[in-house]
């Protein structure tokens, strides 16, 4: 259930940010963090590497992306409960 509700909130993050003019770097850090969290849920490894970048981006996003912080902040709890 966990996994499936990463995916769902993964895409929740790409609809809310598709709302808004981002830059192409942070554009290919979340593309970058997103195979990333795939690929640490899909194979069950460890994700603190993960975590710790999702993060900074989310520290990053408070001012102009409020929605997308919130939906940031749930990825980040939902992986450190799964505690793959």
């Amino acid at each position: 259930m966990s996994k499936e509700r990463i995916r769902e909130l993964l895409t929740q993050l790409r609809e809310e940010l598709g709302k808004t003019d981002i830059d192409a770097d942070l554009e290919k850090l979340i593309g970058d963090l997103d195979d990333d969290i795939h690929s640490a849920i899909d194979d069950d490894e460890d994700v603190n590497a993960v975590v710790e970048r999702a993060k900074e981006l989310e520290a990053g996003f408070a001012t102009n992306y409020p929605t997308a912080e919130r939906v940031m902040r749930e990825v980040i709890d939902t992986l450190v409960r799964m505690g793959i």
